[in-house]
Protein backbone atom coordinates (compact mmCIF):
# COMPACT_ATOMS: atom_id res chain seq x y z
CA UNK A 1 0.00 0.00 0.00
CA UNK A 2 1.45 3.67 -0.92
CA UNK A 3 -1.20 5.21 1.68
CA UNK A 4 -1.71 4.82 4.84
CA UNK A 5 -4.60 6.26 7.44
CA UNK A 6 -4.33 8.56 10.12
CA UNK A 7 -6.35 8.34 13.78
CA UNK A 8 -7.24 12.19 12.33
CA UNK A 9 -8.56 9.99 9.56
CA UNK A 10 -5.94 12.34 7.09
CA UNK A 11 -3.50 10.30 4.59
CA UNK A 12 -0.18 9.77 4.62
CA UNK A 13 1.85 9.03 2.41
CA UNK A 14 4.53 5.53 3.25
CA UNK A 15 8.16 5.70 2.53
CA UNK A 16 9.38 2.41 0.20
CA UNK A 17 10.78 0.07 2.64
CA UNK A 18 14.95 -0.16 1.73
CA UNK A 19 15.22 -4.18 0.12
CA UNK A 20 18.04 -6.10 2.72
CA UNK A 21 20.26 -6.02 -0.30
CA UNK A 22 20.32 -2.11 -0.29
CA UNK A 23 20.50 -2.55 3.91
CA UNK A 24 23.76 -4.79 3.58
CA UNK A 25 27.20 -2.97 4.10
CA UNK A 26 29.15 -4.27 1.97
CA UNK A 27 32.98 -4.50 4.15
CA UNK A 28 35.87 -2.40 2.64
CA UNK A 29 38.66 -4.87 1.16
CA UNK A 30 41.89 -4.20 3.20
CA UNK A 31 44.72 -4.74 0.71
CA UNK A 32 48.07 -5.92 2.64
CA UNK A 33 50.66 -2.77 2.32
CA UNK A 34 54.18 -4.57 1.21
CA UNK A 35 56.74 -2.71 2.41
CA UNK A 36 58.78 -1.39 -0.54
CA UNK A 37 61.93 0.90 -1.28
CA UNK A 38 65.25 0.84 -0.02
CA UNK A 39 64.37 -0.30 3.57
CA UNK A 40 62.57 -3.23 2.77
CA UNK A 41 65.37 -4.10 0.11
CA UNK A 42 67.60 -3.67 2.60
CA UNK A 43 65.79 -5.65 5.17
CA UNK A 44 65.80 -9.02 2.54
CA UNK A 45 69.36 -8.62 2.14
CA UNK A 46 70.54 -8.37 5.29
CA UNK A 47 68.62 -11.71 6.54
CA UNK A 48 69.32 -13.87 3.60
CA UNK A 49 71.25 -16.48 4.22
CA UNK A 50 74.29 -15.81 3.16
CA UNK A 51 74.42 -12.12 5.06
CA UNK A 52 73.94 -14.19 7.96
CA UNK A 53 76.76 -16.35 6.83
CA UNK A 54 79.07 -13.54 6.29
CA UNK A 55 78.30 -12.12 9.81
CA UNK A 56 79.35 -15.69 11.07
CA UNK A 57 82.88 -15.29 9.09
CA UNK A 58 83.21 -11.57 10.18
CA UNK A 59 82.48 -12.87 13.90
CA UNK A 60 84.89 -16.06 13.80
CA UNK A 61 87.73 -13.77 12.06
CA UNK A 62 87.06 -10.93 15.11
CA UNK A 63 87.58 -13.81 17.67
CA UNK A 64 90.65 -15.15 16.13
CA UNK A 65 92.58 -12.03 16.10
CA UNK A 66 91.20 -11.35 19.48
CA UNK A 67 92.80 -14.47 20.76
CA UNK A 68 96.34 -13.74 18.69
CA UNK A 69 96.02 -10.24 20.55
CA UNK A 70 95.47 -11.57 23.59
CA UNK A 71 97.33 -14.93 23.32
CA UNK A 72 95.33 -17.08 26.31
CA UNK A 73 98.33 -19.60 26.60
CA UNK A 74 100.18 -17.23 28.38
CA UNK A 75 98.53 -18.97 31.55
CA UNK A 76 100.51 -21.76 31.09
CA UNK A 77 103.44 -19.86 31.90
CA UNK A 78 102.36 -16.76 34.24
CA UNK A 79 99.32 -18.87 35.55
CA UNK A 80 95.76 -17.73 36.67
CA UNK A 81 95.22 -13.85 38.36
CA UNK A 82 95.79 -13.89 41.87
CA UNK A 83 92.56 -11.89 42.35
CA UNK A 84 90.55 -14.65 41.75
CA UNK A 85 90.54 -17.76 43.24
CA UNK A 86 88.68 -21.47 44.11
CA UNK A 87 85.45 -21.90 42.55
CA UNK A 88 84.58 -18.29 41.27
CA UNK A 89 87.57 -18.61 39.49
CA UNK A 90 87.15 -22.11 38.04
CA UNK A 91 83.80 -20.55 36.22
CA UNK A 92 85.74 -17.35 35.11
CA UNK A 93 88.15 -19.62 33.65
CA UNK A 94 85.10 -22.35 31.96
CA UNK A 95 83.50 -19.15 30.71
CA UNK A 96 86.65 -17.72 29.00
CA UNK A 97 87.67 -21.77 28.11
CA UNK A 98 84.13 -22.00 25.87
CA UNK A 99 84.69 -18.45 24.29
CA UNK A 100 88.34 -19.32 23.67
CA UNK A 101 87.47 -22.80 21.79
CA UNK A 102 84.59 -21.03 19.93
CA UNK A 103 87.51 -19.10 18.14
CA UNK A 104 89.75 -21.78 17.73
CA UNK A 105 92.30 -21.94 20.89
CA UNK A 106 93.20 -25.73 20.26
CA UNK A 107 91.36 -27.60 23.49
CA UNK A 108 94.50 -29.71 24.60
CA UNK A 109 96.15 -26.39 25.49
CA UNK A 110 93.31 -24.88 27.62
CA UNK A 111 93.06 -28.47 28.89
CA UNK A 112 96.83 -28.72 30.26
CA UNK A 113 96.46 -24.61 31.73
CA UNK A 114 93.14 -26.02 33.77
CA UNK A 115 95.27 -28.55 35.25
CA UNK A 116 98.09 -26.66 35.83
CA UNK A 117 96.23 -23.77 37.31
CA UNK A 118 93.67 -25.53 39.14
CA UNK A 119 94.28 -29.10 39.71
CA UNK A 120 93.07 -32.35 38.81
CA UNK A 121 89.74 -32.20 40.55
CA UNK A 122 88.84 -28.51 40.23
CA UNK A 123 90.45 -28.47 36.63
CA UNK A 124 88.27 -31.14 35.50
CA UNK A 125 85.34 -29.38 36.24
CA UNK A 126 85.88 -25.95 34.58
CA UNK A 127 87.48 -27.97 31.88
CA UNK A 128 84.80 -29.95 31.05
CA UNK A 129 82.28 -26.71 31.32
CA UNK A 130 84.36 -25.03 29.19
CA UNK A 131 84.22 -27.27 26.67
CA UNK A 132 80.53 -28.08 26.86
CA UNK A 133 80.11 -24.07 26.69
CA UNK A 134 82.47 -23.52 23.67
CA UNK A 135 80.33 -26.44 21.79
CA UNK A 136 77.29 -24.68 22.07
CA UNK A 137 78.27 -21.53 21.15
CA UNK A 138 80.17 -22.64 17.86
CA UNK A 139 76.52 -24.90 17.31
CA UNK A 140 74.24 -22.32 17.77
CA UNK A 141 75.91 -19.85 15.58
CA UNK A 142 77.05 -21.98 12.96
CA UNK A 143 72.75 -23.30 12.89
CA UNK A 144 71.45 -19.73 13.01
CA UNK A 145 74.29 -17.89 10.93
CA UNK A 146 75.41 -20.69 8.41
CA UNK A 147 73.24 -23.64 8.17
CA UNK A 148 70.83 -22.02 5.72
CA UNK A 149 73.64 -20.55 3.16
CA UNK A 150 75.78 -24.20 3.64
CA UNK A 151 73.20 -26.69 3.27
CA UNK A 152 72.86 -26.01 -0.70
CA UNK A 153 76.44 -26.48 -1.01
CA UNK A 154 76.77 -30.71 0.28
CA UNK A 155 76.63 -32.14 -3.04
CA UNK A 156 79.98 -33.99 -2.78
CA UNK A 157 79.78 -37.07 -1.81
CA UNK A 158 82.04 -37.24 0.97
CA UNK A 159 80.15 -34.07 2.74
CA UNK A 160 76.96 -36.02 1.93
CA UNK A 161 78.52 -39.21 3.79
CA UNK A 162 78.95 -36.89 6.60
CA UNK A 163 75.90 -35.20 6.72
CA UNK A 164 73.76 -38.06 6.81
CA UNK A 165 75.75 -39.60 9.46
CA UNK A 166 75.11 -36.15 11.37
CA UNK A 167 71.72 -35.92 10.48
CA UNK A 168 70.35 -39.83 11.35
CA UNK A 169 73.06 -40.98 13.78
CA UNK A 170 73.85 -37.40 15.55
CA UNK A 171 74.29 -38.84 19.56
CA UNK A 172 76.37 -41.83 18.21
CA UNK A 173 78.67 -39.76 15.64
CA UNK A 174 79.58 -37.45 17.83
CA UNK A 175 80.45 -39.26 20.36
CA UNK A 176 82.70 -40.75 18.27
CA UNK A 177 84.24 -37.61 17.23
CA UNK A 178 84.51 -36.47 20.98
CA UNK A 179 86.15 -39.59 21.88
CA UNK A 180 88.72 -40.39 19.21
CA UNK A 181 91.32 -37.04 18.67
CA UNK A 182 91.55 -36.64 14.58
CA UNK A 183 88.76 -33.68 14.15
CA UNK A 184 89.26 -30.78 15.28
CA UNK A 185 86.81 -29.50 18.17
CA UNK A 186 85.87 -26.33 15.90
CA UNK A 187 85.10 -28.46 13.27
CA UNK A 188 82.96 -31.09 14.13
CA UNK A 189 80.91 -28.30 16.07
CA UNK A 190 80.09 -26.54 12.88
CA UNK A 191 80.19 -29.77 10.56
CA UNK A 192 77.30 -30.47 13.29
CA UNK A 193 75.65 -27.21 13.18
CA UNK A 194 74.98 -27.51 9.35
CA UNK A 195 73.56 -30.88 9.80
CA UNK A 196 70.09 -31.70 10.84
CA UNK A 197 71.72 -32.97 14.47
CA UNK A 198 69.32 -31.75 17.40
CA UNK A 199 70.75 -29.57 20.16
CA UNK A 200 70.09 -32.66 22.72
CA UNK A 201 72.32 -35.35 21.29
CA UNK A 202 74.63 -32.87 20.80
CA UNK A 203 75.44 -31.21 24.18
CA UNK A 204 75.13 -34.86 25.87
CA UNK A 205 77.71 -36.56 23.44
CA UNK A 206 80.21 -33.53 23.42
CA UNK A 207 79.67 -33.44 27.19
CA UNK A 208 80.09 -37.45 28.00
CA UNK A 209 82.48 -38.25 24.69
CA UNK A 210 84.67 -35.37 26.00
CA UNK A 211 85.15 -36.47 29.61
CA UNK A 212 88.23 -39.25 28.85
CA UNK A 213 90.44 -37.05 26.37
CA UNK A 214 89.74 -34.03 28.65
CA UNK A 215 90.83 -36.06 31.80
CA UNK A 216 93.98 -36.66 30.75
CA UNK A 217 95.55 -33.63 29.63
CA UNK A 218 94.11 -31.86 32.98
CA UNK A 219 96.03 -34.82 34.73
CA UNK A 220 99.03 -34.12 32.84
CA UNK A 221 99.09 -30.39 33.57
CA UNK A 222 98.30 -31.06 37.28
CA UNK A 223 101.47 -33.52 37.07
CA UNK A 224 103.95 -31.87 34.52
CA UNK A 225 106.18 -31.16 37.34
CA UNK A 226 106.92 -34.81 37.90
CA UNK A 227 106.80 -36.12 34.56
CA UNK A 228 108.48 -39.82 35.28
CA UNK A 229 105.01 -40.14 37.64
CA UNK A 230 103.38 -43.15 37.02
CA UNK A 231 99.86 -40.96 36.97
CA UNK A 232 101.60 -38.00 34.51
CA UNK A 233 102.85 -41.31 32.25
CA UNK A 234 99.32 -43.01 32.08
CA UNK A 235 97.77 -39.82 31.16
CA UNK A 236 99.79 -39.34 28.68
CA UNK A 237 98.67 -43.19 27.45
CA UNK A 238 95.35 -42.29 27.55
CA UNK A 239 95.81 -39.27 25.43
CA UNK A 240 98.36 -40.93 22.71
CA UNK A 241 96.19 -44.62 22.78
CA UNK A 242 92.81 -43.08 21.48
CA UNK A 243 94.82 -41.11 18.65
CA UNK A 244 96.54 -44.36 17.98
CA UNK A 245 93.30 -45.75 17.37
CA UNK A 246 91.51 -43.08 15.53
CA UNK A 247 94.40 -42.76 13.35
CA UNK A 248 93.73 -46.32 12.27
CA UNK A 249 89.91 -46.32 11.94
CA UNK A 250 90.25 -43.55 9.69
CA UNK A 251 92.55 -45.14 7.23
CA UNK A 252 90.30 -47.95 6.95
CA UNK A 253 87.28 -46.06 6.30
CA UNK A 254 88.47 -43.90 3.71
CA UNK A 255 87.50 -45.41 0.96
CA UNK A 256 84.19 -45.63 2.49
CA UNK A 257 84.18 -42.35 2.78
CA UNK A 258 85.81 -40.96 -0.34
CA UNK A 259 84.51 -44.09 -2.71
CA UNK A 260 82.79 -42.74 -6.23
Amino acid sequence: MLDATTRSGGTATAVPQATSAELAVVPATVTPVTPTGIAARCTRVLLSPWSRFALLVALLAGAASSVLLFEPQRLLAEGWPPQLGGAAAAAVFAVAYGLCTAAFVPRPLLNLAAGAVFGSELGLGAALAGTVLGAGIAFGLGRVLGQDALRPLLRARFLKVVDGQLSRHGFRSMMACRLFPGVPFWAANYCAAVSRMGWLPFLLATALGSIPNTAAYVVAGARASTPTSPVFLVAIGVIAVPALIGAVVAWRKRHHLGGS
